[in-house]
């Protein structure tokens, strides 16, 4: 698995989804944009992917397309709609794109090419008011555990399956 990460100025999500696709399928590969505010780091991207693909192994996945299932878990959403507040929105986004299988580093590069993106570290750059509404966290619930905000995100990814 890469990540790509960076700014970008998302005008259109329809064309950008569609340029992702287009790249996706020249490089036989799974590409699913972030915003980077609600990605904690790369475990939590790691997991999503782990899950996802156990998923589909087992027959169980909600979504037909393997990045849309990532998504979903990258969530910790069964609904689509809902997961997709942490994906592409307009304007300048900070993004942090997931690329695995196939030819992934040559997707990689092209990804951010496509997507105009700058050299911006992202990843870990999370808003943490938004990470913790999304995930439903509380200050209090992650002080009265000896986990930290990763892992406890982390939970919340692997407790999809328990909702299925």
């Amino acid at each position: 698995m890469r990540l790509v990460e960076g700014v970008a100025d998302v005008e259109d999500v329809d064309a950008v989804v569609a340029t992702l696709g287009d790249v996706a399928a020249e490089y036989e590969t799974t590409i699913q944009a972030f915003d980077a505010r609600y990605v904690v780091d790369r475990a939590h991207l790691d997991r999503a992917v782990e899950l996802a693909d156990r998923a589909i192994a087992r027959g169980e996945n909600v979504a037909h397309d393997r990045a849309v299932e990532i998504l979903l878990y990258a969530a910790g959403r069964r609904q689509i709609d809902q997961a997709f507040e942490m994906g592409l929105d307009e304007g300048q986004v900070s993004l942090v794109v997931l690329v695995d299988g196939g030819a992934e580093s040559v997707a990689a590069e092209a990804v951010a090419e496509d997507l105009n993106l700058d050299d911006t570290a992202t990843l870990g750059e999370y808003d943490r008011k938004h990470l913790f509404e999304f995930f439903g966290i509380t200050e209090r619930e992650l002080a009265a555990t000896d986990g930290t905000l990763s892992e406890t995100v982390r939970e919340r990814v692997a407790l999809l399956d328990v909702e299925k």
